[in-house]
């Protein structure tokens, strides 16, 4: 017998039938089956669709961005206690949109029912605005409650749209390379590195349910094969293998074995893989409008395994790339028996991809949820079509929510015009309503209790978790004379820095790596190198903009100031690092007069390291892990657990680029790239010591 729903309704009435609760979502006094929870959903799912008209099915095609009243400075504007923001915008910096309507338009007017949250409130504010949300959708004609997705938000890392979002409010991990590197450490020691990822999944599920977040726009399971490609520090690394164990895991550590009402419902990303870049050129912009496959079936042994690995437990939802794969820059691939053809369009648009690959032969049973902005800038393919005519594309090819997007007249002109039929817009009501009903939106997990929210997250346990996940994540790449653990550390003095490409935020990690070391860990700091026993830098790099184009290739070296080549052919001044002139001087000094120089550098991207590692005694790799653990990894009281999660090229000559052709495959991962190279190349770095920086390599 099913167990009774204990169903909630803040603005609808409850209808009592057989002694049972449901809600009258419809208000018209009678239990409708798609109001009766004791149905099959399959039975709910058909009776809802022939009550709903075309533009509420079109409404559901779409997913936007949507702000929260916290966050408004003119409360006049906010509804629902502050919760949500009623203001009509008409600037959009990323899409260009004429006209953005508030929360309640977007629900009431446009159907809208599914959104994505960019913010960082607290768990309890947000809870507060997702129900504030999902009351407005109660009080519509059908009561179709909403669902709020966001990117990951249990990582370490600066707040980048579309990647992290926001980091801190949530239990905070070092980055998915850092969650990597630990399971690079834990192939290493024989242990499975499944059981970290179960365990980081369940910590994090429980934390979005609890403030009302039942979406992940996530992960990247993205292989990385093109070390110039600036979204790298959003992926797992480079490792298929790994990638491909842990993808299944996470799935089903956020979702349950069957979606339900305590799943976080995951989109696995970027369907067919974001990583065979043109020499690291992205999507975002038209420059890396491509997916190219130079090497002969690296599609198939490089990219694809790890969405063929989340067909296991079957992601809600796949999102496609912006890209189109490129017939004239691709070898053969050979998928399944069957060489394929490249269709020039986005993937988004592309149904051979979308249906003929991903339903058909991977057996994909989810929704597709294309990247944002598809039919307005990044609609590679179909740039001369008009926006509607994209939309019935996509549509067409596969796709059955459009991201970040709100125009739904232009799926409803592309209907009235037949481009598209009612079929098919059920049939993408179909997959996404089964989402809706699954996760219990439509019964006894609409609205969530925001006084609790605060005590669900951060608990002590996932705090302790998180913090061994950081000290596990640090890789010690070089540790010469053994000058690691620093003995002795009260007897010694010690200079700190932090080098970040911006002033404030060097002055910021120099601020708060002082402290530390001074009240936490009780350093003899001094003022100058010159004075110090020990000299300690830490070093975050920052290179590019995924979405913008760099004037030349991506620099991965890490300099302050060059003068560099265009793609135009023209001269610029390359700033994208640090002071590494300054770095280096600092370091060869304290090196040349007997001082332990420790270097720690932060990897978002594959630094080259050959201006700095000869200048360190100790190089540490961190993938956005807190400065406590490094310090602790210094002063012996942690040992070094994690191996590098990508592999880290020898110089800017082993991925040089001649008229667009880079000496090293941009589509294959670095383990694998040396079998490409020029005899007289080596690819991964080698240190003064002969350690290979190389996937899995930690001492």
């Amino acid at each position: 017998m099913q167990q009774a729903k204990k169903v909630q309704a803040r603005v609808k009435k409850i209808l009592e039938v057989d002694g049972l609760n449901f809600v009258d979502l419809n208000g018209n006094g009678v239990l409708d089956p798609y109001e009766d929870w004791r149905l099959p959903i399959e039975e709910r799912i058909e009776d809802l669709i022939g009550r709903m008209s075309i533009d509420e099915k079109i409404g559901l095609m779409f997913i936007r961005s949507m702000p929260t009243g916290f966050s408004q400075k003119d409360k006049s504007l906010t509804s629902h206690g502050g919760a949500l923001d009623e203001e009509t915008k008409t600037a959009d910096s990323i899409f260009a949109y004429a006209r953005t309507p508030g929360a309640s338009e977007m629900i009431q007017e446009l159907g809208l029912r599914h959104f994505i949250y960019r913010e960082n409130q607290t768990a309890e504010d947000t809870a507060t605005w997702a129900n504030a949300l999902n009351e407005v959708c109660e009080a519509s004609r059908l009561g179709i409650p909403c669902i709020i997705a966001s990117n990951s938000r249990n990582e370490k890392g600066d707040a980048v749209f579309g990647m992290n979002d926001a980091a801190g409010m949530f239990t905070t991990f070092p980055g998915t390379l850092g969650l990597a590197a630990a399971a690079q450490g834990d192939k290493k020691r024989g242990q499975d590195p499944r059981k970290r990822f179960a365990r980081f999944a369940e910590i994090a599920r429980r934390e979005w349910c609890a403030s009302g977040l039942r979406k992940g726009y996530m992960y990247m399971v993205d292989v990385v094969t093109d070390p110039r490609w600036q979204r790298i520090y959003g992926t797992f690394g480079e490792d298929v293998e790994l990638i491909c164990d842990i993808t299944p895991t996470l799935i089903e550590g956020f979702q349950g074995q069957n979606l339900n009402e305590k799943s976080v419902a995951l989109t696995i990303k970027h369907f067919p893989g974001g990583g065979a870049r043109e020499n690291g050129f992205d999507p975002h912009y038209e420059e890396g409008k491509f997916n190219a496959y130079a090497t002969e079936n690296s599609l198939i042994d490089y990219h694809l395994p790890p969405f063929e690995a989340a067909m296991k437990t079957q992601p809600a939802s796949i999102m496609p790339y912006y890209s189109i794969p490129s017939a004239e820059h691709s070898a053969k691939q050979v998928y399944k028996g069957k060489e394929l053809k490249f269709e020039p369009y986005g993937f988004a648009f592309n149904s051979p991809f979308l249906q003929d690959m991903l339903r058909d032969s991977m057996g994909f049973e989810g929704y597709i949820n294309s990247d944002s902005g598809i039919i307005n800038k990044m609609c590679w393919g179909v740039e001369d079509l008009e926006v509607h005519e994209r939309a019935a594309r996509a549509v067409n090819a596969g796709v059955d929510v459009i991201s970040d997007s709100h125009e739904v007249t232009a799926l409803r002109r592309a209907f009235d015009e037949g481009l598209v039929d009612e079929e098919r817009l059920n049939l993408s009501a179909r997959r996404l309503l089964r989402e809706l009903f699954l996760l219990g939106l439509f019964d006894d997990a609409r609205y969530v209790d925001a006084s609790t929210a605060a005590a669900k997250v951060k608990t002590k346990d996932a705090v302790s978790f998180a913090r061994q996940t950081h000290e596990e994540s640090l890789t010690l790449l070089k540790n010469s004379g053994g000058r690691l653990p620093i003995r002795d550390a009260a007897a010694k003095k010690f200079y700190i820095e932090g080098f970040a490409k911006k002033d404030a935020a060097a002055a910021e990690l120099n601020q708060a790596l002082k402290a530390l070391a001074r009240d936490d860990f009780r350093l003899n700091l001094v003022d100058t190198p010159e004075e110090a026993d020990v000299v300690l830098a830490f070093l975050r790099p920052q290179s590019g903009d995924y979405f913008n184009a760099t004037p030349g290739l991506l620099e991965l070296d890490l300099v302050e100031k060059a003068t560099r080549i265009a793609l135009d052919g023209s001269e610029y001044q390359e700033t994208t690092l640090l002071d590494a002139d300054r770095l280096q001087s600092m370091l060869r000094e304290a090196r040349a007069a007997g001082k332990t120089t420790v270097v720690s550098v932060n990897f978002t991207l594959p630094w080259i390291l050959e201006r700095i590692e000869p200048y360190a005694n100790v190089l540490i790799a961190s993938f956005d892990a807190f400065e406590e653990a490094q310090l602790k990894l210094i002063l012996g009281q942690i040992e070094a657990w994690g191996a590098l999660p990508i592999t880290l090229p020898a110089s800017g000559k082993v991925i040089e680029v001649t008229d667009g052709v880079s000496i090293s495959p941009n589509d294959v991962p670095g383990y694998d790239k040396q079998q490409y190279m020029p005899a007289d190349l080596i690819y991964a770095y080698v240190d003064e010591d002969g350690n290979k920086y190389e996937l899995g390599f930690g001492l």
